[in-house]
């Protein structure tokens, strides 16, 4: 079984090989698990701007993962950009959103879920995603830490206290009973089990829990369906060979 997760931007390699010795320890024994980049894209997704500008780069490599013979690929970002166009181009290899994969695993697990967000500017696409993952109903609240993808390592102590206060607001103001890191930077400090103690209710990882629906899913055999994301027409039909023969340039 081989995952790959695939950053939608631009990462410090140090932190991606970080990364991936956290995926190998969480991975069940067999599985291969590798972090892989894109070479253009935001540093970090914190509007739908960048959400955007991260897709094509990285539809492109979960193409490319797909006619090496891989079997998955995790969307590297909590927001799940591009989910439905890499499920498109993509007929062997399962593709999973991290969100969505999140929200659904915490709609399993109570009543109401809050997600705990960065900053304000990605608080209105949370409700979006919750409404496509289908458990819009179960969401309680979005409440944002305010505190920028890019720092939220940069004092964990810091940003594991501003996790907690949040998380004990949402339980107790927005009656959730479950709590979801809507981000994956949030994931990778893997702090889930200590905010977990504090708050007194479930904490989902989604950096972990989208390795572990990967993994459930291959071993069930398992794949999202082509007759609800079907692939383009014209590579379907053969009128084009890939996906550069999608794009037309003006000629010169």
């Amino acid at each position: 079984m081989k995952i790959a997760y695939v950053v939608p931007g631009i990462m410090d390699p140090a932190e991606m090989k970080r990364r991936e010795g956290l995926l190998k320890k969480w991975a069940f024994p067999g599985v291969e698990v590798k972090v892989i980049g894109i070479t253009e894209g935001p540093a970090s997704v914190e509007s739908m701007y960048e959400e955007y500008l991260s897709i094509p780069a990285t539809a492109k490599k979960i193409y490319e993962l797909e006619q090496g013979g891989w079997d998955a690929a995790i969307l590297g970002c909590a927001g799940d950009p591009g989910l439905d166009a890499m499920r498109e181009i993509t007929s062997q290899l399962l593709v999973v959103g991290p969100g969505q994969t999140s929200m659904q695993v915490a709609a399993m697990l109570g009543n109401r879920f809050s997600l705990l967000t960065v900053t304000e500017s990605t608080v209105a696409s949370s409700y979006e995603l919750a409404y496509k993952a289908g458990v819009e109903p179960k969401l309680a609240s979005v409440r944002a830490l305010e505190i920028p993808v890019l720092e939220l390592a940069q004092d964990r102590a810091g940003t594991i206290a501003k996790i907690v206060d949040i998380g004990r607001v949402a339980v107790k103001e927005d009656r959730a009973d479950v709590l979801v890191l809507g981000c994956m930077t949030m994931g990778f400090l893997d702090v889930a089990v200590e905010i977990e103690k504090e708050v007194g209710v479930p904490v989902v990882n989604p950096s972990l829990v989208g390795l572990k629906i990967a993994e459930a899913l291959l071993g069930s055999g398992l794949k999202h369906s082509k007759k609800a994301f079907m692939l383009p027409p014209k590579l379907a039909t053969g009128k084009v060979n890939n996906l550069d023969e999608l794009y037309k340039k003006v000629g010169k």
